[in-house]
């Protein structure tokens, strides 16, 4: 009887086992696609990083890389930082360093995408406010010189440019031939302008000033700035700005060759 009763009991397991049809769900390895539409704000210190959300519905978020140089073996992308939003601020930058950056999608399973495909990069440049005084009044402190982060006199040999006000209309005038100046238009903040064009230069060296619009100017020494007037009289104007320190860059034309940085007629505009 035991022995029945024990192949019963095999037998009942054998059955058990014989109708248990679960299965495991197979394990999730395909990855997101790649992050699109990357793109960066320069900032003083820092850079700020957008892209386009995905659209898989079981997307986690994203991981930032950054990179000294676009590819390689020498040029690894290192990680440093993970988001859920579409943003990220790379911060505590040294400014005038060039740096790469790339983003990849992650999903709830852990499977990490390849990293975006445009080439991204950044150099940080430093920025503040500035106020300089009309030129016409006197020369002290009428300049203002982007590499020192600070006022000159409208005829020193580092001036970048000067303010001034002849009773009809209020001008920013650069010093000399080698310098450029011109108007990118209004604009709520001095980040919506992120680069130099390579066209449309002012012809006299010279632009109004109105508030809210931002200027870039190119300096003799083949650097690049801009400035957004934030208010203006007759005696100073007040103005945000941004220098960037790298040599050439952001630039899309070649700087012509001028010796002696021969000074610009000064020339007021007419209206």
């Amino acid at each position: 009887m035991r022995k029945a009763i024990a192949l019963l009991g095999l037998l009942a397991a054998l059955g058990l086992t014989a109708c248990d049809d679960t299965t495991t769900a197979p394990r999730d390895i395909t990855p997101p696609a790649a992050p699109r539409g990357l793109f960066s704000v320069t900032g003083d210190g820092q850079v700020s990083l957008f892209w386009t959300d995905n659209t898989e519905s079981d997307l986690a978020g994203y991981r930032i890389y950054q990179a000294p140089c676009a590819s390689g073996t020498s040029c690894p992308f290192d990680r440093i930082g993970s988001t859920t939003a579409t943003q990220f601020v790379a911060g505590s930058l040294a400014n005038g360093v060039t740096r790469y950056y790339a983003v990849s999608a992650i999903d709830r399973a852990g499977n990490e995408s390849a990293l975006s495909e445009l080439d991204v990069f950044d150099t940080p440049r430093p920025a503040g406010s500035g106020v300089i005084n009309n030129f016409v009044n006197g020369t002290a402190g009428a300049g203002w010189d982007f590499s020192a982060f600070g006022s000159r006199s409208s005829n020193d040999a580092l001036t970048d440019m000067f303010y001034g006000y002849n009773g009809s209309v209020r001008q920013m005038f650069v010093p000399d031939l080698a310098t450029n100046i011109q108007d990118a238009g209004y604009a709520g903040s001095l980040d919506a302008v992120d680069f130099a064009p390579n066209a449309g230069w002012s012809p006299t060296g010279s632009v109004e000033l109105i508030i809210g619009h931002c200027y870039i100017v190119w300096t003799r020494d083949d650097r690049y700035a801009k400035f957004r007037v934030t208010s203006i009289s007759n005696a100073t104007v007040s103005f945000d700005w941004a220098y960037q320190t790298a040599a050439g860059n952001r630039e899309l034309k070649a700087k012509p060759s001028l010796e002696n940085n021969a000074p610009r007629p000064l020339v007021w505009i007419q209206r």
